[in-house]
């Protein structure tokens, strides 16, 4: 996908603040943080979003979880987090390459807005 801000930087044509990458995840810093620690776990493969997930990509979205907690422990989040994945322009998704964002270091209230 030519137009998409994740795969650019996936590609590397864009810096990120890197947390983690292997050969089908990345992590990294929001560039503009909700909350004192707030990184994204993208795949590499383009998916728009959640509701464009397939059987095929269970086993990835089960990593994406667990990496995302792994860098939140790393990152002394790990008890108390907030994991958010937004669906569609309504739900707030800005870029269409799923991800899913880890906001931590403060109180999350509720409901979230």
């Amino acid at each position: 996908m030519t137009d998409c801000l994740f795969c650019k930087i996936v590609a590397g044509d864009i810096p990120a603040d890197k947390l983690y990458e292997d050969d089908e995840i990345i992590a990294f810093w929001d560039i503009s943080p909700q909350a004192p620690k707030h990184f994204l776990v993208i795949p590499k493969k383009h998916i728009d979003g959640p509701s464009a997930i397939t059987a095929e990509d269970d086993a990835l979205m089960g990593r994406i979880m667990r990496v995302g907690s792994d860098l939140a422990e790393a990152n002394e989040i790990g008890d108390n987090f907030r994991v958010v994945f937004n669906n569609g322009a309504v739900a707030g998704q800005t870029v269409f390459h799923i991800h899913m964002h880890i906001l931590g270091g403060r109180p999350m209230n509720w409901p979230p807005g």
